[in-house]
């Protein structure tokens, strides 16, 4: 028979670590979507810190402890369909660890955040010329011209006008560079718009099965424990 002291006990579900890395990246994340035109220095380095901590929780998913491994909350397809289904009639089986439908949300945040800052770093170094991806900008810049390229010995300068029309065109982003980074940040924008679509429904999912399994999951996160 099961006392209430049992059902009460908390025992210890999350490392140091995860509850860090889960707050610093909802932290870095805010700062990067808020800052992404007004502060383009502080965008960047918020984006830096969550490429780097998507990449050490990606290590951590192999060599952390049991529920902070991926091989402790991947499912088959049919178990995470069958959970939510079961989840959205309040049915839902409880837990320990990451349930099937958090265990995907996990790989796919991780994903689009990867994607996110990838692709952001990439835009800082080629568009802007700055960050680890500065050379970029530096191996797409037009060819000094020669001098005397372009113009003509009987003085007519018509064909020199042209090439400096060329070169300011490329300098105004009109260029075939210019349209590349523009699709280019359109891509990041993308993905930081799917990554906020993916972080409210991931809420929502926690804020659904704390209501279905009458557990604070947001403050677990917080203290590392849950209900046995």
């Amino acid at each position: 028979m099961t006392t209430a002291a049992g059902l009460d006990e908390r025992v210890k579900v999350w490392d140091r670590f995860v509850r860090l890395a889960h707050w610093a990246l909802v932290a870095a994340f805010t700062v990067a979507f808020l800052t992404e035109d007004d502060a383009m220095s502080l965008h960047a380095w918020a984006g830096y810190v969550v490429g780097g901590i998507v990449v050490l929780r990606v290590v951590w998913g192999f060599i952390g402890p049991e529920h902070a491994r991926f091989s402790d909350f991947l499912y088959r397809p049919g178990v995470v369909i069958g959970y939510l289904l079961a989840l959205v009639r309040l049915r839902g089986r409880r837990y320990l660890g990451h349930s099937p439908a958090g265990g995907v949300m996990i790989i796919v945040l991780l994903a689009a955040l990867a994607g996110t800052t990838g692709t952001g770093i990439w835009l800082y170094g080629a568009a802007d010329g700055r960050g680890p991806l500065a050379s970029l900008a530096t191996s797409m810049e037009p060819a000094a011209p020669i001098q005397g390229e372009g113009r003509e010995i009987d003085g007519d300068d018509d064909e020199y006008d042209t090439d400096d029309d060329d070169r300011r065109d490329t300098r105004n982003g009109d260029s075939h560079d210019g349209r590349d980074d523009n699709a280019l940040k359109e891509i990041h924008e993308l993905l930081a718009n799917l990554t906020l679509l993916l972080i409210i429904l991931h809420v929502g999912g926690v804020l659904l099965a704390s209501f279905a399994h009458r557990e604070n999951l947001p403050r677990a996160m917080i203290t590392g424990t849950k209900r046995r």
